[in-house]
C-alpha cells in the first residue's frame, strides 16, 4: 500500500541537480479595456530532465500562459526562462508544443505532415522520410502514411501532430489540453501511447490537463495553480510505480492521488466562481 500523500516542499526557485527548465518568478500582466489583469504571478519552477510534469489548475488560472512563455510565445513578462541554463527569448529549439486545437495540415498525407519540420529544416527527402517514418511508427499510425487527415479520427490527427512536433527532437515537450476533444476512453489509451513514448525518448514532458485522472496517470510530479493570479498552491509527487498504463486508475493509491488533488482544484474553482460573479456584478473584466 502507497504511503499517505503529502505535497512536496520542492517550491524553491534553486534548481536542483540535473534541471533542464528552470521557470524563476514569473509574473505576466495583461492591458484590457478594463484595466490590468495579472495572469501568473511569482511563479517559479524546476524540472528534471526526464521528468513528467502535469498542471493543473481552475479555468482561467493562467495556465496557458505560463506554457506560452516557457514556449517563448509570449514576452512582456517579469522574471526568466531557462533551458539547460540558456535563457529563453523567443522559440526554442530545445521546446516543442503541441495544442489542444487542431493543427495538421489537411493537404499532406500523415508521412508528410510528419515530415514537414524536416522539410523546413533542410534535411534531404529520403532522410526526412526515412525518420518521418520511423515517428510514425512510434505514435502507433503504421499503414496510415498516406492517408489525409479527413480520413482519421480526432485522436489520430493527434499522435499526428505528436509525431510532427517529435520529429523535431525537441529535448522539452509541452503538451496544452492535447486530449480535450477526445472521450474518456480515448484519452486513457493516448495517455498510454504518451508514457510509452515518453519513457523510450527519455523526454521531458509537461502537459496541462483539466482532467485530474489524466495528470495523476501521467505524472511524476502534479504542480496545482491557484485561480487568477496563477500562483504555485502546491505540488503533489506520484509515487506510483512505472512502466505505469492505464490500468492503474483502479488502484487504490490512485483514487487517493485524484481526491486530494481534486480538493484543492474544487476550492480554487469556487474561488474563481465566486470573484467571476463578483466581476460580473462590477462590471469588471472576468
Amino acid at each position: 500500500m502507497a504511503a499517505l500523500i503529502q505535497p512536496s516542499e520542492r517550491l524553491a526557485v534553486a534548481s536542483p541537480a540535473g534541471s533542464i527548465l528552470v521557470v524563476d518568478n514569473i509574473t505576466k500582466r495583461f492591458e484590457t479595456p478594463e484595466g490590468v489583469v495579472t495572469a501568473v504571478e511569482n511563479l517559479s519552477l524546476s524540472v528534471a530532465s526526464g521528468e513528467f510534469l502535469g498542471v493543473i489548475g481552475p479555468s482561467g488560472c493562467g495556465k496557458s500562459t505560463l506554457f506560452n512563455i516557457i514556449g517563448g510565445l509570449l514576452d512582456g513578462y517579469e522574471g526568466s526562462v531557462k533551458v539547460a541554463g540558456e535563457l529563453v527569448r523567443g522559440p526554442h529549439p530545445s521546446i516543442g508544443m503541441i495544442f489542444q486545437e487542431e493543427s495538421t495540415f489537411p493537404w499532406r498525407t500523415v508521412l508528410d505532415n510528419v515530415a514537414f519540420p524536416l522539410e523546413i529544416a533542410g534535411m534531404g527527402r529520403s532522410e526526412r522520410y526515412d525518420k518521418a517514418g520511423h515517428f510514425v511508427s512510434l505514435v502507433g499510425l503504421d499503414g496510415f502514411e498516406r492517408r489525409y487527415p479527413a480520413e482519421l479520427s480526432g485522436g489520430m490527427r493527434q499522435r499526428v501532430s505528436m509525431a510532427r512536433t517529435l520529429a523535431a527532437q525537441p529535448k522539452i515537450m509541452l503538451m496544452d489540453e492535447p486530449f480535450a476533444a477526445l472521450d474518456e476512453q480515448t484519452r486513457l489509451l493516448l495517455g498510454d501511447k504518451v508514457l510509452q513514448i515518453q519513457q523510450e525518448l527519455k523526454q521531458t514532458t509537461l502537459i496541462i490537463t483539466h482532467n485530474i485522472t489524466e495528470a495523476v496517470q501521467l505524472s511524476d510530479r502534479i504542480l496545482v495553480m491557484t485561480y487568477r493570479p496563477g500562483r504555485l498552491k502546491r505540488v503533489v509527487d506520484i509515487d506510483l510505480p512505472r512502466p505505469r498504463t492505464s490500468e492503474i486508475v483502479s488502484s487504490e493509491a490512485f483514487g487517493r492521488y485524484v481526491a486530494q488533488i481534486w480538493n484543492d482544484l474544487r476550492e480554487e474553482a469556487s474561488r474563481g466562481l465566486r470573484a467571476d460573479e463578483a466581476a460580473k456584478r462590477q462590471g469588471a473584466p472576468t
